[in-house]
Order: structure tokens, then sequence, then C-alpha cells
């Protein structure tokens, strides 16, 4: 009964993790705050947006991140979290209605979020964070065409 307790205790946690960082992403991309969500060793990776392995290079990729979206709202759905000890795994649906600084355009962006965490300190963080694109298409065009515009 305890362990798995303990395995609903940290399934929230990991939302909650999971929580914080949309929000500190949908607050002007909050770098400092968001960096602190991640281990020092962390990979946080993007085919479209790059890979950046190691809090400061997380840090530093989120110090420009209000440059490349000046609008975002992270919808993450359908979390599947799996713990084992001191090491976690999920996956998550990512719906982010944005705009991209680039040309002041609205777009629709999904994705799928498969990320890995660890326990420090009794806390959880980050550990790997990649995503992967379903689709990234202007507002006014929608997905019907095209999924990637």
């Amino acid at each position: 009964m305890e362990r798995r307790l303990q395995a609903l205790e940290d399934a929230e946690a990991i939302r909650n993790l999971k929580a914080r960082y949309a929000a500190l992403c949908d607050n002007n991309y909050d770098a400092d705050g968001i960096a602190t969500l991640f281990t020092e060793d962390a990979l946080w990776e993007s085919p479209a947006l790059g890979r950046f392995e190691g809090r400061e290079a997380i840090r530093g990729f989120f110090r420009g991140a209000s440059g490349i979206f000046s609008f975002a709202i992270h919808y993450s759905l359908n979390g599947h979290i799996e713990v084992e000890g001191d090491t976690a795994r999920a996956r998550w649906y990512l719906f982010m209605p944005c705009t991209v600084a680039a040309g002041n355009r609205a777009m629709w962006r999904a994705g799928i979020d498969h990320e890995t965490y660890a326990r420090v300190d009794g806390a959880w963080m980050f550990r790997h964070k990649r995503s992967e694109p379903l689709m990234s298409v202007p507002f006014e065009t929608g997905w019907a065409t095209t999924r990637f515009a």
C-alpha cells in the first residue's frame, strides 16, 4: 500500500513539474525559472528548435525563446507517467497555439513530448525532454492541406 501511494504522489509531483514548465514558458519563457526544473546534465531537444545539453545550455536557449515565439499557450494533455523508484518517464501530447515572432504569424503547433525525470534531493526534475512534431501550420490555413508549413 505504501509503495502504491508513493507512486501516486510521485506521478502527481511530475504533473505539477510539467504544469510549472508550461506556466514558465507561457510567461515570456522565463529562462531562469525553466532552467531550475532541469537536472545539471539534462538534455532538451526539438527537431525544429535544436538540441541543448546541460542546464546552462537550456537556460541559454530559453533566454532567446521569446524572440522565436512572442506568444504561446502550452497545453500538455493525456500524460502517461511511469514511475520506477527515483526515475520516471512520461509521454504527453502538446497542443500549442502561438505567435511566431518573425512575421507576427499565428500558428497551430502540436507534438508529442517524450520525457524522463530524476528525483534529485527529494524533488522531481526533467532529465531529458524530446519533442516529436505532429504539426506546425498557420492559423488561417489550418492542418487540412498540410501539417507542416
